[in-house]
């Protein structure tokens, strides 16, 4: 067995066993204690940050995302960003229905976090407006405040959302990254976010629903 995989099968081994356990504290003035499956993801986030990149396909297999707040964000949500992907805008340069769930669940996240940064990503403009400007009025207009939020609205696919985001990150420090997006999208979008950091900085996401 690789050493690579030697390490993220011992980092699976080791997140079922907090996963079982429930062990955890979480740092003062967090939202909420870690939950046992958010230690799991945990556990598995750290093992899959350095890796070879052929064995990062292999972290979704270990992870257990879903709609609960991440450890890595609980424990540090000074220098962790929130990512909110973007979705097509109408022909109108509105928001639909898939889009509005990511949206929310980023709220939930940047309203339980205060000092948390938020990133919206997305170009693909409707009626002279990209997905960020659409998702950056809405995120406003829901009470965030705007020094809080950075829209990157030139990327066109979900590889580019994770690469342009990337440099955002490089530039002011950011230490952690959650992704928001739907079920049916979040695996490939954290595999494409880990392969754009390349083991810089722990990834992980967040399930939105409606």
């Amino acid at each position: 067995m690789k050493k690579s995989q030697t390490r993220l099968a011992a980092l699976g081994a080791a997140a079922a066993i907090v996963l079982g356990t429930g062990a955890g504290a979480a740092s003062a003035g967090s939202a909420e204690m870690p939950s046992g499956e958010a230690l799991f993801n945990g556990a598995v986030m750290l093992g899959c940050q350095n890796i070879d990149e052929s064995m990062l396909p292999m972290c979704g297999d270990f992870e257990v995302l879903s709609t609960h707040d991440p450890a890595v964000l609980t424990i540090n949500p000074f220098t962790t960003d929130i990512v909110i992907l973007g979705a097509g805008l109408t022909p109108e340069g509105d928001i639909q229905p898939v889009l509005e769930e990511r949206l929310r669940a980023g709220l939930r996240l940047a309203n339980a976090y205060p000092t948390a940064r938020v990133i919206v990503t997305g170009g693909a403009p409707q009626n002279g407006r990209t997905e960020a400007q659409a998702m950056g009025d809405w995120l406003r207009g829901a009470g965030v405040a705007p020094d809080r939020i950075t829209e990157e609205g030139a990327s066109g696919s979900t590889v580019q959302n994770a690469q342009f985001t990337d440099q955002i990150f490089r530039d002011r420090g950011t230490t952690g990254a959650v992704v928001v997006t739907n079920d049916f999208h979040l695996e490939r979008a954290v595999l494409n976010f880990r392969q754009a950091v390349d083991g810089r900085i722990p990834i992980t996401g967040v399930v939105a629903r409606g």
